[in-house]
């Protein structure tokens, strides 16, 4: 199994932004110099509260790439309806050359009202049926400029090269290539650089409903989903490996192609990790299923009892039994081996810098799934191999 950290970057606290950035570096090199495959980043914006206070996942993919030499470096992820798809596509590519190749590319389509409308008109969230064609133009522009010495693209949104520009240099010999030789019109540009890896870095989409996950298996991508129950993940594992078994003829396993994000925190007593944490979570929870209550906590058919507010059952012992890695090491062990024999899991995401967590609590808790979680996963791993 493949372990990443989720490095989803709060303030809660509002410590000077300085000291937030020196322990997330922490958080970076020692997942780097340790038993981590990958770092993720991710991006949001306006968030005075502290929630979540990283806007930028490729400029701290840049610091990280300057700092570390083994660990691969992701987004979890880029908002992609908010940003100009070359430029995007350019930033990517950059990063991955400055990283030796290194980069996972995760591409979303932004989940806050008040970031997407202010970031990009077009991005509107109250029309979600014009987000998602925003989403598939950006994400197939960026596939473009990644693959093709020149490209055009011409669509709802977008239209590259701007028509009716004509170009002229001594120092640019005419082509073809990118233009009308009769008119010096450009019909064709072409980024610089191309990613380090060809024809592109592995792109991963966050994923939650049906469709979403459908389309991402139809188009060729992996997907990040987080909170749902191992009953319900396990539907939308199947949904996932059936749409990809379809669309490339061929049976693939349940689990490939899936990372899934989980809330970790390890200490050397039950008691202890909920004491230091549980509330953290709780509160993080809180601000997350603001708008969309609890269902994406209940298993398939579940019912849950009627309160005066969507958000009353929402506490330490509600999620704990659901969706967290929280405890000791055994404890958490038991659980990811849960999640791999249900559901053939590949790839982990985990993550402890909770809103308001202390950071020594939040690196005692990584450092306790590398030491004791991971080795006996893989170890397990390893034996399974061994005895097949």
């Amino acid at each position: 199994m493949k372990f990443g950290y989720f490095c989803n970057t709060t303030n809660w606290t509002h410590k000077p932004y300085d000291k937030l950035l020196d322990e997330t570096r922490e958080i970076t090199e020692y997942c780097d110099q340790s038993k981590w495959n990958s770092i993720w980043y991710t991006e949001h914006h306006f968030n005075h509260e502290g929630m979540e206070s990283i806007t930028n996942p490729l400029m701290m993919g840049v610091d990280a790439a300057a700092r570390t030499k083994n660990i691969r470096i992701g987004q979890a992820c880029n908002v992609i309806t908010f940003h100009n798809p070359i430029r995007l596509a350019e930033d990517i590519a950059l990063l991955d050359q400055l990283s030796n190749g290194r980069v996972e590319v995760g591409i979303g389509r932004g989940i806050y009202g008040r970031e997407a409308i202010n970031m990009n008109k077009e991005a509107d969230l109250k029309d979600q049926a014009k987000n998602f064609r925003l989403f598939e133009e950006t994400l197939t522009i960026m596939k473009k400029a990644w693959t093709e010495k020149f490209f055009s693209h011409k669509g709802e949104f977008y239209t590259y090269p701007t028509p009716n520009f004509t170009w002229q240099h001594d120092m640019s010999p005419p082509s073809e290539e990118f233009l009308d030789i009769k008119t010096n019109e450009i019909k064709k540009i072409s980024i610089v650089p191309k990613p380090h890896q060809q024809p592109h870095p592995p792109i991963w989409q966050v994923v939650d409903g049906a469709r979403s996950i459908e389309w991402a298996a139809q188009n060729g991508l992996n997907t990040i989903m987080w909170i749902p129950t191992v009953k319900a993940l396990k539907k939308r594992f199947e949904i996932y490996r059936d749409a990809k078994s379809k669309a490339e003829d061929r049976d693939v396993p349940l689990g490939e192609g899936i990372s899934l994000v989980r809330d970790m925190f390890i200490a050397e007593t039950m008691e202890e990790a909920e004491k230091l944490a549980g509330q953290h979570i709780v509160n993080y929870m809180k601000w997350v299923c603001h708008w969309r209550g609890l269902g994406n906590h209940m298993d398939p058919d579940e019912e849950l009892p009627e309160t005066k507010h969507k958000l009353d059952l929402l506490n330490y012992d509600f999620l704990h039994k659901r969706n967290l890695l929280f405890g000791t090491p055994e404890y958490v062990v038991n659980k990811i081996n849960e999640l791999k024999s249900e559901l053939n899991l590949q790839n982990l995401q985990v993550w402890s810098n909770f809103p308001g967590i202390d950071h020594k609590a939040c690196m005692r808790s990584i450092k306790l799934f590398n030491d004791e979680v991971i080795p006996k996963i893989n170890l397990d791993n390893s034996n399974i191999e061994k005895a097949s």
